[in-house]
């Protein structure tokens, strides 16, 4: 949800920065585009590093099947 939420920001910035050309008193809707804009390049940053978190791949095993020792084997006595 995070990242549709940071691309609808990125848009809406967009859309305000660029394609609108309307004037009013006080209010700089360019830079309100922007802030938008950066705003959500930042949320769409933390939440795709948030997401790498959960990836399937690692450099060492996380005590799945194999250990230091060897795979588990179950030893009856």
């Amino acid at each position: 949800m995070a990242t549709s939420t940071s691309l609808l920001l990125i848009a809406v910035g967009a859309i305000l920065a660029i394609a609108i050309d309307y004037r009013v008193v006080g209010i700089d809707i360019n830079a309100i585009g922007v802030i938008l804009m950066v705003v959500g390049g930042i949320g769409l940053l933390f939440s795709l590093l948030f997401l790498a978190s959960f990836a399937p791949f690692r450099s060492e095993p996380r005590g799945g099947a194999y250990s230091e020792r060897g795979p588990h084997t179950h030893e009856h006595p």
